[in-house]
């Protein structure tokens, strides 16, 4: 099937150039992190993300899908995603750990790589209701949501801190190369036949977020986390057996 052409080809640079910005405000975000503004450098992954939803959008949007743009996109995403994180990780707390903090950061950007690349080779050949593995994306924000988070509670300068974010580095690394199954949201038909309601609750949801954005930023990233895991390791499993149990011919 050939998809439409977008009438214009400055529809082109649409996508991009909110690529780019994903990209800038991730250098950004390294910068304030060499600079010790751990807080500043959190909110540039943040916004990062927010630029590399738009980039997505905007293509489907405007028609202007390429290979170009994926390979640029996901190129960004390394930066954005994968440096600045591991960065900020190591410049906040990791580096009191020596070699393990070392390589705490860097399986950050290591396991970020592989998960593009991955997402990359199997982008159309699997179902887009669900990610294997977690999203880059998702890793950077959950770091950096809880670089707030523990300035919030006003924890940042303790060992708890330096620990936790040890085991929250390693944990989402590893779960981005994994095989749990993280929800996309991009094939929900609940939300294409429901549209208004789902407005609705979009801005609920953003108005409950800036109430208190440290906070419940770090609250709804570690639910993602685990949602994948209670998907796959429980409720999966149960559908299966379900399904086998069903299938199993009964002897009257």
């Amino acid at each position: 099937m050939d998809y439409a052409k977008p009438k214009h080809r400055g529809y082109y640079l649409l996508p991009n150039m909110m690529t780019m910005a994903s990209l800038f405000v991730g250098f950004v975000g390294m910068l304030w992190s060499l600079e010790g503004r751990f807080e500043m450098a959190a909110v540039a992954i943040m916004a990062s993300c927010l630029f590399d939803g738009l980039d997505g959008k905007l293509a489907r949007l405007t028609n202007a899908t390429s290979d170009f743009g994926v390979q640029l996109d996901s190129l960004a995403d390394l930066v954005a995603f994968g440096v600045a994180p591991a960065l900020l990780a190591y410049q906040w707390h990791l580096h009191a750990f020596g070699r393990l903090g070392i390589v705490a950061a860097f399986l950050l950007i290591a396991c970020g790589a592989l998960r593009l690349a991955r997402f990359n080779v199997q982008s159309g050949k699997i179902s887009k209701k669900f990610f294997i593995g977690l999203p880059i994306p998702a890793a950077a924000c959950l770091v950096a949501a809880f670089v707030l988070f523990a300035h919030h509670v006003d924890i940042a300068s303790t060992p708890l801190a330096a620990h936790v974010l040890l085991v929250l580095s390693l944990a989402v690394s590893l779960l981005m190369v994994s095989a749990v199954r993280y929800f996309s949201f991009k094939e929900v038909e609940a939300l294409r036949t429901h549209r208004f309601s789902t407005t609705v609750t979009a801005l609920l949801l953003c108005a409950l977020i800036a109430s208190e954005p440290k906070l419940l930023l770090f609250l709804f990233g570690m639910g993602y986390l685990l949602s994948g895991l209670l998907y796959s390791f429980v409720l999966l499993p149960l559908r299966r057996r379900s399904l086998l149990l069903r299938d199993v011919p009964r002897v009257s």
